[in-house]
């Protein structure tokens, strides 16, 4: 009998789900209104840009309506990127993995640094899905399909192709925050691995900062020293790239403290017992 009531639960489950194997939710809702409205609000937080804002969503809506979703490829973006072109000043530059709250928060009291989503594109997509239906030239707002199950997906393309121009575009100084509470902080094969630090060029980059921070309340797994961030460091040094490396940098973990006081009551506590302690 409750063999069968497991069989009947695991029916009503299929049935709930709105996402077939291998999708996920579908195009984000009034996604042509947000796009639009974030271009004009960029342009209203950036005096002195310009850009024509609903032509570059003519140029997107245009591209990923008329292909099939797991078809669309970087070369696809290059128009409406090209309508898109910005520059930053050198030594703005701030690459991440694994750290994505922090390191926003570490853009906002630092603003020369520039994160990818910081930028135009960055700015404008954030956080956005979209894809088109299988069987007709409009959006699909019930399910898309998931990066891995999908050679060419419209939402990885076009990351991909950011992320790559954005690293190309470093210049100077470069700043690099890597997660030290987990077991691999430096992955070759994340979009900073395998992208943004092989599009970055040792003539216009004249440091690659790294910064290794982990969580207040531990584990400190990987550090400047240990595990792959060692790794990374070899790779600069082969691509003739200059270098420096800090753990736990204290800003950072300041910035850390303010989002979770929590955590800062802890971490003073140890810090208390092991002084007295010792």
């Amino acid at each position: 009998m409750q063999a069968v009531f497991r069989v009947m639960n695991c029916f009503i489950v299929i049935l709930l789900c709105f996402c077939p194997l291998g999708e996920q939710l579908g195009t984000t809702p009034n996604i042509r209104d947000i796009v639009i409205g974030r271009c004009y609000d960029y342009m209203t937080l950036n005096p002195g840009t310009r850009y024509d804002c609903k032509d570059i969503w003519w140029h997107f809506e245009t591209m990923i309506l008329r292909q099939p979703s797991c078809n669309v490829t970087v070369e696809d973006y290059h128009k409406m990127f090209h309508l898109m072109t910005q520059n930053w000043p050198c030594d703005t530059s701030l690459l991440w993995s694994k750290t994505r709250a922090l390191v926003h928060s570490y853009a906002a009291v630092l603003p020369h640094l520039w994160t990818l989503e910081d930028t135009l594109v960055g700015y404008m997509f954030n956080d956005l899905m979209w894809c088109r239906q299988h069987e007709d030239t409009d959006f699909d707002f019930g399910a898309c399909p998931e990066w891995s199950s999908c050679q060419n997906h419209p939402v990885y393309s076009l990351w991909l192709l950011a992320s790559q121009n954005f690293a190309e575009m470093a210049c100077g100084n470069v700043t690099v925050l890597l997660n030290g509470s987990i077991g691999v902080a430096f992955n070759r094969t994340s979009m900073f691995g395998s992208v943004e630090l092989d599009s970055l060029s040792p003539q216009r980059v004249h440091y690659v900062n790294i910064h290794v921070v982990a969580s207040l309340m531990g584990p400190q797994i990987e550090s400047c020293s240990q595990g792959s961030v060692v790794e990374l460091i070899q790779i600069l040094q082969t691509r003739g790239f200059r270098w420096t490396c800090t753990d736990n940098d204290q800003m950072l973990m300041m910035l850390q403290c303010i989002q979770s006081q929590d955590s800062c009551r802890v971490t003073k506590l140890k810090s208390t017992l092991f002084t007295h302690l010792n």
